[in-house]
């Protein structure tokens, strides 16, 4: 019998809404990131959880390592844009450029998903400027503020 690859990998991907006009209305959201969920889990990821707020999203997945990070979030943009616009929910919608990625061990699992699930309640209290600029410190990665997504206030 061949030897086969086990791992364990839990990588959580923000990224952001383009466009003052195409916002992520809560009348839409969940069917979106339930969209989304699906994506990951057809692309060979366990989709632990998708949420966000009007001007970004969190995905967090247990990763399929034969699939990059990358691939990933350009799938799930792209899948997600799609499923948007043919259900005409914002007819010019579309993502910035780029994201944060940042990877959990098991024991964070929990607590990175009810972080997830309660962004509405998190984000009457702290900017997305505010959490991605928090991620980026945590995680101890370089940055530059003329880099990061255009935030909307």
């Amino acid at each position: 019998m061949k030897p086969k690859t086990f791992t364990q990998l839990h990588v959580q991907a923000v990224f952001a809404v383009k466009g003052r006009l195409a916002f992520l209305d809560r009348s839409f959201r969940p069917e979106v990131f339930k969209f989304m969920m699906g994506t990951l889990d057809s692309m060979g990821h366990k989709a632990l959880a998708v949420n966000g707020w009007h001007d970004h999203v969190h995905v967090f997945y247990g990763m399929k390592p034969s699939v990059d990070i990358s691939e990933t979030i350009k799938e799930v943009k792209r899948s997600a844009t799609n499923f948007i616009k043919q259900k005409r929910f914002i007819r010019q919608f579309s993502w910035q450029d780029g994201y944060g990625a940042f990877s959990y061990s098991k024991s964070h699992v929990d607590r990175v998903m009810k972080y997830i699930i309660n962004q509405e309640v998190h984000h009457k209290k702290r900017s997305f400027r505010e959490e991605y600029i928090d991620f980026l410190e945590k995680f101890k990665v370089e940055y530059k503020l003329e880099e990061l997504f255009e935030f909307y206030s």
